[in-house]
């Protein structure tokens, strides 16, 4: 019996189309402030941003609560609306629990997986190492499709596992990390060490040995921790 699942939680910038002006409109705002065009702190102003997304009023505030359930944007009552702030002490809450969910559930995939989920995760790697080849040379240029394609394989990864739940909040806050994924990237060292530390993570999953898996994982989960918190990019 096939335990493969379909993406709970999948990057709406990929793929498929808006299908309402209030998606259109969440998806240019949430992309606009995971690249930093609209800074941690910044006010949201619904009478200046509903003529820059060229919406309505009514439909940029739905948009806005939106990202509000997606914890990118706050609601501060009659104060209105502003981007998340983004903070050491969160990185390291946001990362702990991030390994805690991703672990467990790559512990079952491998536990579980098929066939199937094995050919959809070599699938993953081979796309994932070729982005990689990309970022070394042009980071800030290839920045977006290596997320789609990081994405894909660390869902890949957790493609066997049962629990629903589960992978919905692992998804949610490998979304949630996405801004710091993309601050470590593109201000930190160049990511030369990170197609290897995918390929452990590949190598154990392939063979099955949970507790290497856990381990390289963690270690990897950590990496946008350790280059921010070095290089003293946040407080």
């Amino acid at each position: 019996m096939s335990l493969d699942f379909p993406d709970l939680l999948a990057d709406t910038d990929i793929g498929d189309q808006p299908r309402t002006l209030i998606e259109t409109a969440y998806r240019q705002l949430r992309r606009d402030i995971i690249d930093g065009l609209h800074p941690a702190g910044q006010k949201l102003r619904v009478e200046h941003l509903k003529f820059q997304y060229q919406v309505s009023a009514g439909t940029l505030r739905e948009a806005l609560a939106l990202l509000v359930s997606d914890s990118l944007v706050v609601s501060q009552g009659q104060r209105g609306f502003h981007v998340a702030p983004m903070s050491l002490a969160d990185l390291e809450d946001l990362t702990r629990v991030r390994v805690l969910l991703e672990c467990e559930a790559v512990e079952e995939s491998i536990r579980l997986g098929r066939d199937s989920w094995e050919a959809d995760l070599v699938s993953a790697f081979h796309k994932l190492s070729l982005a990689e080849e990309r970022l070394h040379t042009d980071a800030a240029g290839t920045f977006d499709e290596w997320e789609a394609r990081n994405r894909q394989f660390h869902e890949a990864l957790v493609g066997a596992c049962r629990s629903v739940w589960l992978r919905k909040l692992r998804a949610q806050l490998y979304q949630q990390s996405e801004r710091y994924r993309r601050l470590s990237a593109l201000k930190g060292p160049p990511p030369v060490e990170v197609h290897e530390e995918h390929r452990n993570i590949f190598n154990a999953v392939m063979a099955r040995d949970a507790a290497k898996a856990k381990a390289f994982l963690s270690a990897h989960i950590h990496r946008a921790l350790t280059v921010i918190r070095t290089a003293g990019f946040l407080k």
